[in-house]
């Protein structure tokens, strides 16, 4: 089994999730997913990252993008624990949570033998052909930054209006919240892109969103 590459469909998986059972990436065609791994359920850096991702939910509705979590805990331990986040911490986790299984972890390559038995945090931003935009793992130690996950989706969609945009995105220290120009492939449009844009050279150009 090969793991997923950016630009190729993303893996077809049949999968038990609190929510029932899934096939991804069909069952969300159409949408956007953020799919992401955690090492285990009743764990306190994970707690944190679903209750933001909980939190930031409105933001990834917005943008049309589904949340789904996955860990190889089984269905009725992702169940209780969210329960617990629920009763102990006020907030209702409403995505489905996959329970994945070591051959699963190993096709999304969410196993690394160095960090232990349980999945890494791995995220997979899919879009709505089911092709694989983006991929972060994460050490278990580190908690994410969910704010920058929604980003990254922003910005995918975005880039898919024939633009990329640069560092920290749209708060850029060069261009502000400006998108940048692919650069030119000719001298002719090299000319042109001078005179039509906002231009640190010809191959740097920048206009508004």
């Amino acid at each position: 089994m090969s793991l997923p590459m950016l630009g190729e469909k993303f893996p077809e998986i049949d999968v038990q999730t609190t929510h029932g059972a899934m096939s991804l990436p069909a069952d969300l065609k159409g949408k956007w997913t953020v799919l992401f791994s955690h090492p285990a359920d009743f764990t306190p850096v994970c707690t944190t990252e679903f209750v933001s991702f909980q939190k930031h939910k409105e933001q990834f509705d917005a943008l049309g993008c589904q949340l789904v979590g996955m860990s190889v805990d089984q269905v009725f331990s992702h169940i209780k624990w969210v329960e617990w986040i629920k009763e102990k911490l006020d907030v209702e986790i409403t995505f489905p949570i996959i329970a994945g299984n070591d051959r699963i972890a190993e096709q999304l390559g969410m196993l690394h033998p160095a960090k232990g038995s349980n999945t890494v945090r791995a995220v997979f931003i899919i879009d709505p052909e089911g092709v694989t935009r983006t991929i972060l793992y994460y050490p278990q130690e580190i908690g994410r930054n969910i704010s920058e996950i929604v980003r990254a989706v922003k910005a995918l969609q975005k880039s898919d209006e024939g633009v990329a945009t640069p560092a920290n995105w749209p708060e850029n220290e060069l261009v502000g919240d400006h998108v940048i120009i692919p650069p030119a492939t000719d001298e002719k449009t090299a000319k042109e892109r001078l005179e039509n844009y906002e231009c640190f050279d010809w191959w740097f150009c920048h206009k508004p969103q």
